[in-house]
Order: C-alpha cells, then structure tokens, then sequence
C-alpha cells in the first residue's frame, strides 16, 4: 500500500472512531511505529487531523482529552528525562508550586530525599506522591476534583493561589507554540493553571515535544510568560531556536 492510501484510511478510520493510535495502526498496516507518525504528521499538515498522545483525533476536536492513565504511560522516557533536568531548577529551601500534569508528576516522584521544600499543588496524585517526603511541607490547594486529571478547580482553587507567591512553579500543558501560547482542552483547569503561573516569580514549563504545534480549546498563557522550557530533544534545535527567539524563554532539551 502507498502512503496516500495508508493515510486515506488512516484519515476513515479516525473519522469513524473518533481518534487512532499509532501502536494499533502499525499493527494494522504492518509498517514501523515511525512510519505512522510520518503519516500522522502529514495529515496534521494538511489539517486533516491533529496530533495528540499516542496517536491523532479528527481536526476541530480542540476538547479532546485523553484520561489520566493514558497520558502516564505516553512519552514515558521522555518524561522522565525532562523530570531528572527539571530537578536542578529546584528553589533551595524555597517554595515552589506543581501543577497538574503527568511530567510535573514524575517530578514529584524523583524530588530528593533530603530536598527541604515547600510544595504547593493542587494535583491529588502529586500531593499522593508527597504526602510521606520527610523534607516537604505540602500545602493541597482544594476545589471541585476534575474526575480526567485528578486536579482541583474553581473558586476554592483560584482563591487559594491568589492569596501566595512561591519562588517557581513547574507547570504543565496539553500544547504549546509560539503562535497560540499555552492551550488545555478545559476552561476550569486554564484558569487555575493561569492563576498557579500568576503566583510565581519564576515559571518553568515542563511539556515533552509532541505537544509542541499542538493546540487546544482553553488558553492559559504564552510562551513570553515562560522563563524556562524543559522538553526532550524530539524539538528539533531550529523549534528551539524560534522560540527562544520569539518568546525570549530558555529552552533546554533533555
């Protein structure tokens, strides 16, 4: 099969089911995984369909979310890599805010043992993860609980980060780029993510590259309000270059 025929009916196939994934459609077609996300991104180019963890859904579907157990065991090596760079951002003896995401989880999870922090979140599986650090004292920032993300929302939630200011937040994004900034597919959880950013003097961005270009329903800030980017080196360096360029924020792939 030619690629314009994989990639008609990879293009059926989304439309009919609402997403693919690139595991399953190398299976089917019996190509390489590599071989699908040429053919991903190439409907993504031509606005057929938009990129996403794992896979791609029908273009226009700025709302898609993946759940929380699929993101965990998407980019999982990327992740960690950008976690591991993420700890010498660390505010010694400092106070730093962790959103809701699955890289800034796994930050969570590598803080070291004698690390003394003040850690502010509102993310119950990252609070699950500091609950018993000997050297954290964490604060959870409380609100309705989005069932998808494990996060708290609304006015509980935006009041509480009104009333701080840490030294650095670590926060998360289901797409970036330097035309359309800092997206989410939720309203509610843009709007904390905004306030989190709001409260920190210094903001790091923790988002492996294959959400770079992506873009969402909600934004939540730009690329100029990012002082420091850690992504993986899956972001070409003239990717880097333009954002650093565009946005003056520090990019350092992991």
């Amino acid at each position: 099969m030619y690629a314009p025929e994989r990639q008609q009916e990879i293009l059926r196939l989304a439309r009919d089911g609402g997403r693919v994934d690139v595991v399953s459609l190398a299976e089917e077609f019996q190509v390489t995984a590599e071989t699908i996300r040429r053919d991903l991104k190439a409907l993504d180019r031509a606005g057929l369909l938009r990129r996403v963890h794992g896979g791609a859904i029908p273009a226009g579907r700025l709302d898609f979310e993946p759940d929380l157990a699929e993101r965990e065991t998407t980019a999982a090596d990327e992740k960690d890599r950008i976690a591991k760079a993420a700890l010498a951002e660390l505010p010694a003896e400092g106070t730093m805010i962790l959103d809701a995401g699955t890289t800034v989880a796994r930050l969570a999870g590598a803080l070291p043992l004698e690390a003394s922090l003040t850690v502010v979140t509102h993310s119950l599986p990252i609070a699950a993860r500091l609950a018993d650090h000997p050297g954290v004292q964490l604060h959870l920032i409380g609100g309705r609980v989005r069932h998808r993300t494990r996060a708290a929302v609304d006015a509980w939630a935006l009041r509480a980060y009104g009333e701080i200011r840490a030294d650095v937040v670590f926060l998360a994004a289901n797409g970036f780029s330097a035309e359309h900034g800092l997206t989410t597919p939720d309203l509610a959880e843009a709007a904390v993510k905004r306030a989190a950013l709001a409260a920190a003097r210094r903001v790091v961005l923790l988002a492996d590259s294959a959400k770079h270009g992506q873009e969402h329903f909600a934004r939540f800030g730009g690329l100029d309000e990012v002082d420091l980017l850690i992504t993986d080196s899956g972001l070409s360096p003239e990717d880097a270059t333009a954002i650093e360029r565009v946005g003056g924020t520090e990019v350092v792939r992991a």
